[in-house]
């Protein structure tokens, strides 16, 4: 069983009014569209996070290595995965 607790949120009456109209006429609370507007901000930048991380990673790795690939090498290795994929997908 999930715990849930409340916090509050303080707007302006601007904002308030706003959400209001809106969950008229999305036929939602107030509630339920702060609710999902946190949930789905959260996401973003937590997905956000951990790509950043994962660039961080890969910089620190090539600076540990030195290894990289040119843009030449890469397009050949797209390539050759493509025409894979698509003998694959074909036969």
């Amino acid at each position: 069983m999930m715990r849930t607790t409340t916090m509050g949120v303080k707007l302006d009456a601007e904002a308030r009014e706003r959400l209001k109209q809106l969950g008229t006429a999305k036929d939602r609370t107030p509630h339920w569209l702060m609710k999902k507007a946190i949930l789905e901000y959260l996401e973003r930048e937590e997905a956000y996070e951990r790509e950043k991380q994962e660039d961080l990673q890969r910089w620190q790795q090539y600076q540990d290595t030195n290894e990289h690939l040119s843009q030449e090498e890469m397009k050949t290795r797209l390539k050759h995965l493509a025409d894979r994929a698509r003998m694959k997908a074909a036969g």
